[in-house]
């Protein structure tokens, strides 16, 4: 798995996809200070403030995290033509959001969030927002502008958190209008979207209960639930996908006609941090619109999650750092099981795809060039790796001279290998069987009748490519170049000037 994000972040990276933000914006306040006596009008602490932040929260905080991925992001909303909308405003702008669209309203007031805290202990959250309902001529404006930043956008996402924004009115006009490439929806309550058909929903464990009129239990048996009432969910959201967010149970992703796919968080210790569903789906959202596939959109969506977690303050996650994260995260190779769910995503998005094996003991030339090609036959390469037992089975007792590890991450490394795993067979038919690629390659020392896998790569309706024979590069020249070396060393070797 550590492979394929690591080519995903490369490829939002490359793309760099717009998306439009519609909804809820807050201003989240973080005072923290001491305390050492009790007030006189009330049993109640005195505190000395020390410090006092502003962050953008809410929609903010989606589009925040959705700029610091690498997206264009187009901020569309209302806010009041106060100071704290004007902080707000300014904040994005500072980011990079595009805030022409964030429009300021006489006479109204922006939604904030206060959390005052004593020696890192929340105290009291002080919450102040728009009570009077939106006036009708800006709710038409909002609606124009949704539109306008959508026709320029990859994806558009609603961040509804149960505001008057989102009319019913409002809602009716947004479906009778094209759908967008993407749509995402991230709301307190997915089912008044249903209209709209949405892509992607997000809801977490409680509004997914919610949704489904049922108690959603704890834990594993919490996924179970979920599962359970997994049509009725499609039924009464409307969308093709959902994701279940389920805290420190990591999320559950349902598409339809497609095997479920967890994801596992890694929970830490408690911090005083708020907006963690706002950084999963702003990963998932900037992933879906470079066209990566839900599975790996999820995955990006919880690596995001687990760093921003573990800051204070209202989270956010930036592309360098999940660029770090993807890399540092161990093991290179994907599991055959696991392999086999993520292709399905890769088939249903439509992509090509190509597999090729082999020893791959010292990566030359040969190799790389071998890989390169065959990436260009098909939208993700495969490749497995041949373990060392069956390496020197095929090789001999001296072989291989890497171990198993150390080439997979060396091909985990090439930026043309998608996903990389670890084989204990002499052949790759069992692999072919299982992953059902579209092409397998081979280099020009093979023909196709020299293959024992072309009965497998037939039964599953792919194709052969033979790619060119690079008759100066091969492992097997390398090593006996190394031996000869070390049996006739050079008249010079350990002498010392």
């Amino acid at each position: 798995m550590t492979v394929r994000l690591a080519s995903a972040v490369r490829d939002i990276s490359n793309r760099r996809p717009t998306v439009a933000v519609i909804g809820d914006y807050l201003l989240d306040g973080w005072w923290s200070g001491h305390t050492q006596r009790i007030a006189r009008e009330a049993p109640a602490p005195v505190v000395d403030v020390d410090t006092r932040t502003h962050t953008p929260g809410g929609a903010a905080n989606t589009a925040l995290n959705l700029a610091s991925l690498g997206a264009k992001v187009l901020a569309v909303g209302l806010v009041g033509d106060d100071d704290a909308g004007s902080l707000l405003r300014e904040r994005l702008a500072e980011a990079g959001v595009d805030v022409s669209r964030l429009r300021p309203v006489d006479a109204a007031r922006t939604t904030t969030k206060v959390r005052v805290s004593v020696d890192d202990q929340l105290l009291v959250r002080l919450d102040d927002g728009q009570i009077d309902a939106w006036p009708q001529r800006e709710l038409d404006a909002l609606l124009d502008e949704a539109l306008d930043a959508t026709a320029l956008a990859d994806a558009q996402l609603f961040c509804d958190y149960g505001s008057a924004i989102f009319t019913a009115g409002t809602l009716e006009q947004l479906a009778r209008h094209p759908r967008p490439r993407l749509r995402v929806v991230d709301a307190h309550d997915p089912t008044r979207w249903r209209a709209l058909t949405p892509d992607i929903v997000t809801p977490n464990a409680a509004e997914a209960a919610a949704a489904v009129d049922a108690t959603l239990g704890d834990g594993e048996a919490r996924v179970a639930q979920v599962l359970a009432n997994a049509t009725t969910l499609f039924q009464r959201t409307g969308a093709s996908g959902i994701i279940v967010t389920l805290d420190r149970s990591g999320t559950l992703l349902l598409r339809q006609g497609a095997e479920p796919h967890r994801t596992h968080a890694h929970p830490v210790s408690e911090k005083q941090a708020s907006g963690a569903g706002d950084v999963f789906v702003a990963a998932v959202t900037i992933a879906s619109a470079a066209g990566l596939p839900l599975e790996i959109a999820a995955e990006l969506g919880q690596q995001a999650a687990d760093i921003a977690v573990r800051k204070s303050g209202t989270c956010v996650c930036t592309l360098d750092e999940l660029h770090s994260s993807v890399n540092e995260a161990g093991d290179a190779t994907t599991a055959l099981d696991d392999l086999a769910t993520l292709l399905e995503g890769h088939r249903a998005a439509g992509e090509r795809i190509v597999f090729t094996n082999g020893c791959f003991d010292v990566l030359h030339r040969g190799h790389t060039t071998h890989l390169r090609q065959a990436r260009r036959l098909g939208d993700v390469l495969v490749v497995a790796v041949n373990s060392d037992d069956s390496v020197r089975r095929l090789k001999g007792a001296d072989r291989p001279i890497n171990s198993a590890a150390d080439r997979a991450t060396l091909l985990a490394e090439l930026s043309c290998v998608d996903y990389v795993l670890v084989f204990d067979d002499d052949t790759a038919d069992t692999l072919i069987t299982r992953l059902r690629p579209d092409v397998y390659v081979k280099g020009g020392d093979y023909t196709p009748e020299m293959l024992t896998e072309t009965a497998a790569i037939t039964a599953v309706g792919g194709e052969i490519e033979i790619l060119d024979y690079i008759e100066t590069h091969s492992t097997t020249q390398l090593f006996g170049r190394i031996r000869a070396s070390e049996q006739h060393p050079s008249p010079t070797k350990g002498r010392t000037a």
